[in-house]
């Protein structure tokens, strides 16, 4: 399997439901990456998968922004 080709697959099938799941997948593949080249060629695919779960709101461990807010008003 060639890595670069999996995290820019992972890129183009993410979605919102996925997103979170598929970084950590590709953050796994990029560091069975062995040369400098390879993870430079990786690097825009990391940086397109980061952006998307920023603007779709997702943090790390699945949630987003909203729900989180609104576990965290009924804990008051």
């Amino acid at each position: 399997m060639d890595a670069i080709a999996e995290i820019k697959r992972l890129y183009y099938a993410t979605g919102r439901a996925t997103i979170q799941r598929d970084i950590e997948n590709a953050i796994d593949l990029l560091k069975t990456l062995k040369t400098e080249d390879e993870r430079e060629r990786a690097t825009v695919f990391m940086d397109g998968l980061s952006q998307m779960r920023s603007e779709w709101g997702v943090r790390p461990g699945g949630e987003s922004g909203a729900p989180a807010k609104a576990a965290a008003a009924k804990k008051r």
